[in-house]
């Protein structure tokens, strides 16, 4: 990719720019998944890049580009979700709208698919959440979740054990038709303190 590859010192605007048509999914997908609801993603998704532009100096370019952005996407996704206005406010998320266009099998099965995914991640504290998105969803390193969280890699992989473990039984009850409640279980801090280094 065009910005692993690059020194800090010759990304140029429009290096920027390129960077920002090639990662805009990605972001606009792991802010979704943090859950942010959709009525705020174009906010945030400008938010991330325009944060990364102002940090760019400080982004090591011998590294991938996606875990930076993420890392940046996490912390403004938690940020976010800490308003108390935002969580009184009720989205077009929350509303069911009706599509009179005949739909597939398919796209009904994997759009309920998407929808249990969505929900049982809403239930996992951000630590945890982000952790499992990362590894799980985007395939990245344990090791490079770990520095780009800025936790011993020891807690991340607790935490991504812990996460794992809220996912399976989020989904469980969803299949069984009930309402996941956050996870609880053991406190993040006491749960992966034991692990950590």
């Amino acid at each position: 990719m065009l910005s692993g590859q690059l020194p800090v010192a010759t990304l140029s605007a429009q290096d920027f720019k390129r960077i920002y048509e090639a990662e805009l999914d990605y972001v606009w997908n792991s802010l979704r998944r943090l859950g942010v609801a959709s009525a705020h993603l174009e906010d945030l998704t400008h938010d991330v890049f325009s944060v990364a532009w102002k940090k760019l100096a400080h982004y090591d370019a011998a590294r991938p580009i996606r875990p930076w952005l993420f890392g940046i996407a996490m912390r403004l996704a938690s940020d976010f979700r800490q308003l108390a206005w935002q969580s009184r406010e009720v989205g077009a998320d929350d509303v069911d709208a009706e599509d009179s266009a005949p739909t597939s099998d398919e796209w009904v099965a994997r759009r309920q698919a998407q929808a249990m995914v969505k929900k049982a991640l809403a239930t996992m504290p951000m630590e945890r959440r982000a952790v499992f998105v990362m590894h799980e969803l985007d395939g990245i390193a344990i090791p490079e979740v770990a520095q780009v969280l800025d936790v011993p890699l020891n807690t991340a992989y607790s935490r991504l054990r812990l996460a794992r473990r809220d996912f399976a039984e989020a989904v469980e009850q969803l299949k069984q038709g009930g309402t996941p409640a956050m996870s609880k279980g053991r406190s993040t801090a006491g749960a992966e303190g034991e692990h950590a280094a």
